[in-house]
């Protein structure tokens, strides 16, 4: 069979944009943050990790600013050659004080980081055990690690329990635990006390993937880790840029002795151009930010569980989130797509998620929501669920799916 015949009978995508549906690749034309111009028109975003809503702080904009005229675009070259400043050192500097860890280290973009990290850290003689909703870039990690990895359902400590049961084989070498600290689809905040109890009485190292629980919980922002007071159980934090910090790359945080072997064999950071001297400095700002303001993230949290409790008033199943992510279960991927499209033509810009992101049959659209989103928008936002909710049969009439679509 030719290599490239799978491409060719590959027919879902240009199936639904024939029918006007498709959902992905959406050209923003402008930005406010917490509204987008696409073809003119003006929609409220309520699908972005722009949790702080710091992409346009006047302080970001300056720093990134100040770091592009002074250090050019690009450093043009890895961490481990010509592609070092002054200025990444000093933001792992800052990140390692504000998580509390002996050191840090940054990579070129979150999803670098997990295949760095891990594939570093693990080999053929060492067990992982990942929750079945972590992220995708922690199972690529996996893969490239060699390592044996062992999935468990998520969020059941029974089934990770058994799990580390079957890895206690003379064999096996050392075991680490990984979970996102906030799951990027449902929203749901780890069981991190019971996870890192079951690490301690099986001898298993933990890590936590701080990506979407950073600025947003604890008492500090620090995270998950802070939420559940386990910083003394957790051996390792990772985490991302683009989310919180208004930026783009990544980091890791842990005892000094890991981080410098990281440093010298995750092969993502060796052959990856660092990041560009802007996105430094719009991290180091933002942190800033973050440290100074703890009410940006009161506000934040208000604002999501404002509409959450409204969506759920209203009739929508929005699962048990705690975070700034609030899922609306829709099911079945065409309803999915059309209930999409209506809350898009009525203006809101949400993402609607499909398999294998989510369990078949489970398809939803993500909403997540930023401390700078007025009460006015949120107000919207519901009021266009409602009426698009209606319309596709997902609250209140309850009408046929087939009716609702209009096939």
């Amino acid at each position: 069979m030719d290599l490239f015949q799978k491409c060719s009978t590959f027919t879902r995508a240009r199936e639904v944009q024939a029918s006007g549906r498709y959902p992905y690749f959406i050209p923003i034309g402008g930005s406010e943050g917490t509204e987008v111009e696409i073809d003119g028109r003006r929609l409220v975003m309520a699908g972005s990790n722009n949790y702080l809503g710091l992409t346009h702080h006047p302080e970001v904009i300056d720093a990134a600013r100040h770091a592009l005229e002074e250090f050019g675009t690009s450093c043009t070259g890895s961490r481990f050659l010509n592609g070092t400043l002054e200025l990444h050192e000093e933001l792992e500097r800052r990140l390692a004080a504000f998580f509390g860890r002996e050191s840090a280290l940054c990579f070129s973009t979150g999803f670098q980081t997990n295949l760095g990290v891990i594939s570093a850290l693990c080999g053929r003689d060492d067990v992982v055990l990942c929750d079945r909703e972590d992220h995708a870039s922690i199972f690529d990690g996996c893969r490239q690690s060699f390592a044996e990895l062992r999935k468990f359902r998520h969020e059941d400590m029974e089934d990770l329990e058994r799990q580390l049961e079957r890895s206690c084989r003379p064999e096996v070498r050392g075991k680490l635990i990984i979970v996102d600290g906030v799951y990027s689809m449902m929203g749901e905040i780890a069981n991190l006390p019971e996870i890192c109890a079951l690490a301690q009485r099986y001898g298993a190292r933990v890590l936590v993937d701080e990506a979407h629980s950073v600025g947003v919980l604890g008492a500090h922002g620090q995270g998950a880790v802070e939420h559940h007071g386990v910083h003394d159980q957790v051996d390792l934090v990772v985490g991302t840029f683009s989310k919180s910090f208004a930026s783009l790359g990544g980091f890791v945080a842990g005892p000094d002795d890991v981080i410098h072997y990281i440093k010298h064999h995750a092969r993502a950071l060796i052959f990856s151009a660092s990041i560009p001297p802007s996105a430094a400095a719009a991290a180091l700002a933002a942190l800033d930010i973050l440290e100074k303001n703890p009410d940006l993230r009161v506000k934040l949290i208000e604002n999501a569980h404002y509409v959450r409790d409204g969506l759920a008033d209203l009739g929508f199943e929005v699962g048990r989130t705690e975070s700034p992510i609030v899922p609306v279960v829709v099911g079945e991927q065409d309803r999915l797509f059309w209930f999409w499209k209506r809350l898009f033509d009525l203006g809101v810009f949400t993402n609607p998620v499909t398999s294998p992101a989510v369990p078949p049959n489970m398809d939803l659209i993500r909403t997540s929501y930023m401390a700078s989103h007025t009460r006015e928008q949120l107000d919207r936002v519901l009021s266009i669920f409602e009426q698009a909710g209606t319309e596709c049969g997902l609250i209140g009439s309850r009408v046929p799916p087939h009716a609702a679509m209009g096939d």
